[in-house]
């Protein structure tokens, strides 16, 4: 576990789909309470959020996601799963879904949840008013590759997730942290003029 930010922390890599792709969790101190984004499957990463204050809240991104640690954070801190409904029936595979959803809405002081089909079908990023700027949580939607940033996404759906990420365009994210990547810390730090770039790279090869 490491501290990105004053509110904000990083569980260990992950590679479960191989050696190339990282995957992390991230840990918010919010306003109403600890929020989880993405899932954890190492135990003593789950046993690091104890001293922190515990999960509150633990968000998804998307299918993906689900393992069965989602229960093992359930029965240790008593969280609060949701996800989207589309995405809803894997996790409730594992262990009980406290809510669900299907639009943008603020569900907690600071926290925007933004649907962005594409990847999967109820892909969602997540807009967090962070102590250190704003912190764009992309999920499996838009990712850092080497150098550059990638998206993955059938051919059917190239056009949908191309409007998704036309969605993220303001505010400018200070952070922007994906669920699994090919790249060793997972996340990047951006500025307004680069985002738009990012973003326009992105969109231009989708289309």
């Amino acid at each position: 576990m490491q501290q990105l930010c004053p509110d904000l922390w990083q569980t260990t890599a992950e590679h479960p789909f191989g050696p190339d792709v990282t995957t992390h969790a991230y840990l918010w101190r919010g306003p109403a309470g600890n929020v989880l984004f993405y899932n954890t499957g190492l135990a003593e990463e789950i046993e690091a959020l104890a001293p922190l204050g515990g999960v509150a809240w633990q968000y998804l991104s998307h299918r993906d996601e689900v393992s069965p640690s989602l229960a093992a954070i359930h029965a240790r801190f008593g969280t609060r799963l949701r996800c989207h409904a589309l995405e809803a029936p894997a996790a409730q595979a594992v262990t009980p879904v406290e809510a669900t959803f299907d639009a943008t809405h603020v569900p907690l002081p600071g926290l925007e949840v933004i649907p962005t089909p594409g990847h999967t079908v109820g892909s969602t990023c997540f807009r967090v008013q962070g102590a250190a700027g704003i912190y764009l949580f992309t999920g499996d939607s838009l990712f850092p590759d080497g150098d550059g940033w990638s998206t993955y996404v059938g051919t059917d759906q190239r056009a949908t997730l191309a409007d998704s990420l036309d969605r993220l365009r303001s505010p400018t994210p200070a952070l922007v942290l994906a669920s699994a990547a090919r790249h060793p810390h997972g996340y990047r730090a951006v500025d307004g003029p680069q985002w738009q770039r990012i973003l326009d790279t992105a969109i231009g090869d989708l289309r």
